[in-house]
C-alpha cells in the first residue's frame, strides 16, 4: 500500500513528553512548541536526553508519557512512516548497493508515485544539494561531506512535514562542518524547512537555529534564541554548555538591585546577579574567556600565564590566580607563559548563578557518555 503524503501543520506540539528505559529517566515533561518553518536546536552533553527526544518525534521510540500533535490531531501514536517526517542519520544509513540517484529515489518509489515524477524529483533534490554530476556513483565513491548531502537530499525529496537531523555533521572534519553549516541553512531557507536538530556543539547550533533548547538530564534547563542563550543563560549548566568556560564557586557577600558581591577563594568579584541569589548563598561565577581583558579595571585579578595557544587572529590563554584559581581568557596581546597580569572584567558581563548544593562546574565536553540505551 502506498504511504499518503505528509500533511504540513502550523505548529507541532509536544506536551510532557517522556521517555524511561526501565528505572532511568532519559527525557521528562518536555514541553515544546515548533512553529511551521522553524529551525530548532536542541543541544546538551551526552545522556541529557536530545537524541531520545528526535526519536520520540519520529516514531522510532514509543513514549512513556506525554503527547506529541500536528495541530489538532494527536500524532505519537501514529506509526513512523506516516508521520510523513524525513530523518538525516549521524552515520547516513545509505544503502551501499545503490547509486546516490537510486539512494534519493527509494522512498518516492516506497509511495508508488510515477516513474516521470520520481525522476524529477529526484533530480531537482539532487540539483539542491549540488550533486547531480555524481548521481551515478555508489557511496564508497563519495566523500564523506557528499554522503551526508545524499542523505539530505533523500530527506528532503519526499517534502516532509519536518527534517529530523541527529547529530549529522559529527563524522566530518572541521572543513567540511562549516561547508555543511552554510548548505544546511541554505536549504532549510530555501525551502521553507521545518527541521529539528541535534547537536552537542553550541557553535553548530548557534550558527543554524532560530531557536535553541539546553536539556540536561532529560529536562530543559533553557529554551530562547541564540541571542537569548548566549548572553543570558538562566543557570550554570546552561553557561557552562555555551561557553562560560571560568566558571568559580565562591559565596555572595552581598546583593543589591541585581548587582552581586561575592567572594571566589582568595578573590573578591562583582557580577550580574542571575536568579534568586541571596547573602549568604554559594554560587557559581561564570564569566566566558571573550569577556576577560589583560589591564587594568573592575575585578581585577593578579594571575600569571601558564599556556598559550595560537588560534590565528587571537591567543587562548590559560592564565593561573594566585589562589590557584585557572582562568582562561582569548586576548590579541603577545604573551608567553610565565608573564604576570592582571585580568579584568566587565562586572555586566560577569553572572552570579545560584548553585545546588551538591553541584561542581565541569568542562562541557568532560559529562561522562549514558548508557547505551539511552545516549543521547
Amino acid at each position: 500500500m502506498a504511504v499518503s503524503t505528509p500533511q504540513r501543520f502550523a505548529e507541532l506540539r509536544l506536551a510532557g513528553v517522556g521517555r524511561r528505559f526501565g528505572a532511568t529517566t532519559a527525557l521528562s515533561d518536555l514541553d515544546l512548541t515548533i512553529r511551521s518553518g522553524e529551525f530548532v536546536a536542541l543541544l546538551g552533553p551526552s545522556g541529557c536526553g536530545k537524541s531520545t527526544a528526535l526519536n520520540c518525534l519520529a516514531g522510532l521510540l514509543p513514549l512513556t508519557s506525554g503527547s506529541i500533535w500536528a495541530d489538532g490531531t494527536r500524532i505519537d501514536t501514529v506509526p513512523p512512516e506516516r508521520r510523513g517526517f524525513g530523518m538525516v542519520f549521524q552515520n547516513y544509513a545509505l544503502f551501499p548497493h545503490l547509486t546516490a540517484r537510486r539512494n534519493v529515489a527509494f522512498g518516492l518509489q516506497m509511495r508508488r508515485l510515477a516513474k516521470d515524477e520520481v525522476r524529477r524529483r529526484t533530480d531537482a533534490a539532487l540539483r539542491l544539494v549540488q550533486l547531480a554530476e555524481h548521481a551515478d556513483k555508489l557511496p564508497a565513491q563519495l566523500s564523506g561531506g557528499q554522503q551526508q548531502r545524499v542523505a539530505i537530499a533523500r530527506a528532503i525529496v519526499l517534502e516532509p512535514a519536518l527534517v529530523l537531523m541527529d547529530e549529522p555533521l559529527s563524522n566530518l572534519d572541521a572543513k567540511l562542518r562549516l561547508e555543511m553549516r552554510t548548505e544546511i541553512r541554505r536549504l532549510h531557507q530555501s525551502l521553507g524547512l521545518t527541521t529539528v536538530y541535534v547537536t552537542h556543539d553550541q557553535e553548530e547550533a548557534l550558527s543554524l537555529a532560530d531557536r535553541l533548547v539546553v536539556l540536561r538530564d532529560g529536562r530543559v534547563q533553557q529554551v530562547g534564541t541564540p541571542e537569548e542563550l548566549h548572553t543570558q543563560p538562566v543557570n550554570w549548566h546552561v553557561a557552562d554548555f555555551m561557553g562560560y568556560r571560568n566558571l568559580l564557586p565562591g559565596t555572595a557577600v552581598s546583593v543589591a538591585a541585581g548587582r552581586a558581591e561575592v567572594t571566589c577563594g582568595g578573590l573578591r568579584l562583582a557580577g550580574a546577579a542571575v536568579g534568586p541569589v541571596r547573602a549568604g548563598d554559594n554560587v557559581i561565577v561564570g564569566v566566558r574567556p571573550d569577556d576577560l581583558a589583560v589591564g587594568a579595571g573592575p575585578n581585577a585579578i593578579a594571575a600569571v600565564v601558564e599556556v598559550v595557544e595560537y588560534r590565528g587572529n587571537d591567543v587562548a590563554v590559560e592564565a593561573r590566580a594566585g589562589d590557584g584559581t585557572a582562568l582562561h581568557l582569548r586576548t590579541t596581546q603577545r604573551l608567553a607563559p610565565g608573564d604576570e597580569v592582571t585580568l579584568i572584567s566587565d562586572p555586566a558581563r560577569l553572572l552570579v548563578f545560584a548553585a545546588e548544593p551538591d553541584a561542581a562546574p565541569s568542562e562541557p565536553d568532560s559529562a561522562p557518555a549514558a548508557p547505551a540505551e539511552v545516549r543521547s
